[in-house]
């Protein structure tokens, strides 16, 4: 359909125009219009003729083949995404996701990381070989700032300020923010730099990122996802790590030791502040633990 194609490029249009999402993020808002379109034209309807009835159709036929809560309530964000754009140019005159109830998330506490698990991880790595001790540093400056891995690979060496003490950091819809780094951190990162990474020869264009490959090129997020999983498996650690659980462990023990929640969402980078709240809820069950373990009338039962 014509309809569809036109909107389809309209709305990428606006994603990196208008709203300054960076590629990863706008592939994934199009695969969800992807799943309106495929519907759109199996059943003959416009993208102006959906309805609230239209899409609680198909978010019917998702849930009946067992597509996950938290895949539907991503679906519905990136619909809610295209109709308003519908709405802004004047093909529909109102949103019908907008009326869309979010499914029930199920309750989910990440797996965190405490320090000794992050010191046995580190514990891993032959720092007397390059890659190694890059790799070292890496897990350092995950777990010191709580970056994403996006972020830590897209890391430039203009977006370290040594004196003030803090990484320039690049997060999602290129929105920039400043995020501190402790001095361990810090000298670790210094010290890879002046007598690592200067041994490597950079491609073309690659000279202005931190952490490079033995090829001169920045590495990639599975790169960092397959190296630490090796390192966690070395480590004895049973629990399910990825990068992404380095940046909670950051912000869980921030949030354990008191840190105000509105302090952590901006070294998160959290647009709103009920992402950062999932904190509370791992401090609440930290509290939890501890009372059972230590409580003499919670070892009664």
């Amino acid at each position: 359909m014509d309809g569809w194609l036109r909107h389809i490029k309209n709305f990428e249009a606006y994603l990196k125009l208008e709203k300054g999402l960076a590629s990863n993020s706008i592939e994934a808002y199009l695969r969800d219009v992807d799943v309106l379109r495929q519907y759109g034209e199996d059943h003959g309807i416009e993208p102006e003729s959906f309805t609230l009835e239209t899409l609680q159709a198909i978010l019917a036929e998702l849930n009946d083949v067992g597509i996950a809560v938290a895949t539907q309530c991503r679906l519905i964000s990136g619909w809610r995404t295209f109709f308003k754009m519908l709405v802004v140019d004047d093909d529909m005159a109102d949103n019908p996701a907008e009326l869309l109830d979010m499914p029930t998330r199920p309750k989910h506490l990440p797996d965190v990381l405490s320090d000794e698990e992050i010191a046995r991880i580190q514990a891993t790595f032959d720092r007397s070989r390059p890659d190694q001790e890059r790799n070292y540093v890496i897990v350092e400056v995950l777990y010191g700032c709580g970056l994403r891995v996006s972020e830590l690979v897209g890391l430039k060496l203009s977006n370290i300020y040594p004196e003030e003490g803090c990484l320039l950091v690049t997060g999602k819809g290129s929105k920039q923010r400043w995020v501190p780094i402790n001095p361990h951190a810090l000298e670790l990162l210094t010290n890879y730099i002046h007598l690592v990474r200067c041994h490597i020869d950079p491609k073309p264009g690659e000279d202005k990122y931190v952490f490079l490959n033995r090829n001169g090129t920045h590495l990639s997020r599975n790169y960092v996802f397959m190296f630490l999983q090796a390192a966690v498996k070395k480590a004895g650690i049973l629990k399910k790590v990825s990068p992404h659980s380095l940046r909670h462990s950051f912000a869980t023990e921030l949030v354990q030791n008191g840190a105000d929640l509105r302090a952590v969402q901006e070294m998160l980078g959290h647009e709103s502040i009920s992402t950062t709240e999932i904190y509370t809820h791992l401090s609440k069950q930290f509290l939890r633990d501890t009372i059972t373990t230590y409580h003499p009338h919670y070892k009664k039962n």
